[in-house]
């Protein structure tokens, strides 16, 4: 199961484009907290604490502990807004997790036994089609990952998500279909059409350098 991760804040007094601004000058990230049936509570962040936790990956399926001035709030980021620029944190939504709360999160998937595929153990190629995969569960059993089995897998093979089996209480977001994870592909067979456009593109080329000299000889033919 996923761990609690604490980070530091500090409550900021007003919320709006100006104290935002304010608060990006001294090198700190604002952010809110909304939720749980209360009002949203503005805050600040510490620019380097919050991008070392973006860094690390999984930052909007991680669950936070957010130390406002002492007083600790059990959070998961819900959004986060980046400088189309610069590339670095503006703003952060956080979702305040009360007693039981259940919510949607993406979480990723491992592929194991790699080695048990009789199609990549032929040459073929693994074409992942979906990285994560959205759960609803409890806030405090959020999986760190998804097994996805690949033992038995031939190229033209597809592995569906209803091969991958989920914690105890958890459930999918997409019931309404077997959607594909993952498929091998065949590499030899993209070699081969590579091949055969290339032969088809100097057959063409052939064609009409023929062409060409014929005409040549035909005017010159018609001067003599």
């Amino acid at each position: 199961m996923a761990e609690w991760t604490e980070i530091s804040a500090t409550a900021r007094q007003s919320d709006g484009k100006g104290a935002a601004r304010a608060v990006r000058r001294e090198g700190r990230v604002p952010a809110v907290i909304y939720g749980d049936k209360k009002d949203p509570t503005p805050i600040s962040l510490e620019h380097k604490e919050l991008w070392q936790q973006i860094r690390i990956g999984q930052f909007l399926s991680t669950i936070y502990v957010v130390n406002v001035d002492g007083e600790a709030t059990r959070v998961i980021p819900r959004d986060i807004q980046m400088d189309p620029v610069r590339d670095f944190p503006i703003h952060v939504d956080f979702l305040r997790l009360g007693e039981g709360a259940r919510i949607a999160v993406e979480v990723p998937v491992s592929f194991i036994n790699e080695e048990e595929s009789p199609g990549l153990k032929r040459g073929g190629v693994l074409n992942i089609v979906r990285h994560t995969i959205e759960l609803r569960c409890l806030a405090e059993a959020i999986p760190e990952q998804l097994e996805a089995d690949l033992t038995g897998l031939d190229i033209g093979d597809s592995l569906h998500v209803s091969a991958i089996t989920l914690p105890e209480d958890v459930e999918l977001t997409i019931s309404d279909r077997d959607f594909t994870i993952a498929t091998v592909a065949g590499r030899m067979a993209e070699i081969v059409d590579e091949v055969e456009e290339e032969e088809g593109l100097e057959g063409e080329e052939g064609e009409e350098g023929e062409e060409g000299e014929e005409g040549v000889e035909g005017e010159e033919g018609g001067e003599e």
